[in-house]
């Protein structure tokens, strides 16, 4: 991906030695522990695989709510094992949780993890 040029000059205006802008470059909540780091890079290890992401959005999109397995097979188009493959690395990350009703397993997303990542992520 590749940032937009305005982007491009003022990330690196605001970063640029001599600039009066001191934490321009910074994590606004300082460094973290080992703890945070390990959680952390698990979470963006499971996010890596572009598969994952695009089940995670469909799951995300509908808010608080759960969402079947068997929905999610024909939403990215792959059979149902590998969509609870990829759905188990989610939910070991800590991004989702899993319900059995019956036959299917129903998924929801984890709001805290999602609140932790976009902190990390707020690099302002």
């Amino acid at each position: 991906m590749t940032l937009a040029p305005d982007l491009q000059a003022t990330a690196a205006d605001q970063c640029a030695p001599g600039s009066s802008r001191s934490g321009c470059c910074s994590l606004s909540g300082g460094p973290m522990t080992a703890d945070d780091a390990q959680r952390i890079a698990g979470r963006l290890k499971a996010l890596a695989d572009p598969t994952r992401l695009r089940l995670l959005s469909h799951v995300a999109a509908q808010g608080c709510g759960a969402v079947c397995v068997c929905d999610l097979t024909e939403e990215v188009g792959i059979s149902q094992p590998t969509v609870s493959h990829h759905m188990k690395k989610l939910v070991d990350a800590g991004l989702l949780t899993r319900e059995q009703r019956g036959k299917w397993a129903h998924y929801s997303v984890v709001p805290e993890a999602f609140a932790e990542l976009q902190a990390f992520l707020d690099l302002r």
